[in-house]
């Protein structure tokens, strides 16, 4: 079966004013959409029917179809930023991810901080992500399409910065939107699923 785009895990309006739903009109029903539609116009003529999203990912990246990995990986990353986000004030860090971020950050604002800080000072188009690398958390940015799974690491939470993300909201400043996003409308709830291992697969089986 061909790639279908995932519905978003919130009603499109709900995270306004941080988001709007003209923002996730594009950004969600016309980029995301666009990634769907051009992986699945490859599937068949490069042997991938049936292979899960990640699998479609790990093969473009080890045969070196830069096409297929920009487009699939960004299929990856736009399902997975969805799901690590939700209405203002209806999670927060809880439990072990709380005295995870605590012990490695100083304080959930630390994270922010830190993150906040990666996120602005990327350079160009391209995400920021917390990550665990091995047991220990890390904070990082990469380039375009680029993902963590394709690099061994895990992901725990990101934040698109490409320009698509917030010009609709926010026009060209980018700190004020991640500012906005990281600190009313991440969904803490993910962040720790994805820490206990449950959370992070679901992006590949939103497909």
């Amino acid at each position: 079966m061909p790639f279908t785009l995932p519905p978003l895990p919130f009603d499109r309006s709900t995270l306004e004013p941080v988001l709007s739903a003209e923002s996730f009109d594009y950004h969600h029903g016309k980029h995301h959409r666009a990634y769907v539609d051009k992986v699945n116009g490859w599937i068949d003529e490069k042997g991938l029917v049936g292979k899960s999203l990640i699998e479609v990912v790990q093969f473009a990246k080890e045969s070196g179809d830069k096409a297929l990995f920009n487009n699939a990986a960004q299929m990856w990353n736009h399902s997975f930023f969805w799901q690590g986000l939700a209405p203002s004030g209806s999670t927060s860090p809880s439990g072990k991810l709380s005295k995870r971020i605590d012990s490695a950050f100083g304080s959930q604002a630390g994270l922010i901080g830190r993150l906040a800080g990666e996120a602005v000072a990327h350079f160009g188009s391209g995400w920021a992500w917390l990550v665990l690398e091995g047991d220990k958390f890390k904070i990082t940015s990469l380039h375009d399409a680029d993902t963590p799974i394709a690099k061994g690491l895990t992901p725990l939470l990101s934040i698109d910065v490409w320009e698509h993300a917030y010009y609709i909201d926010y026009r060209n400043a980018r700190p004020k939107y991640v500012e906005e996003v990281l600190a009313k409308v991440i969904n803490w709830d993910f962040v720790s699923q994805n820490l206990d291992g449950s959370g992070a697969a679901r992006a590949d089986q939103a497909q």
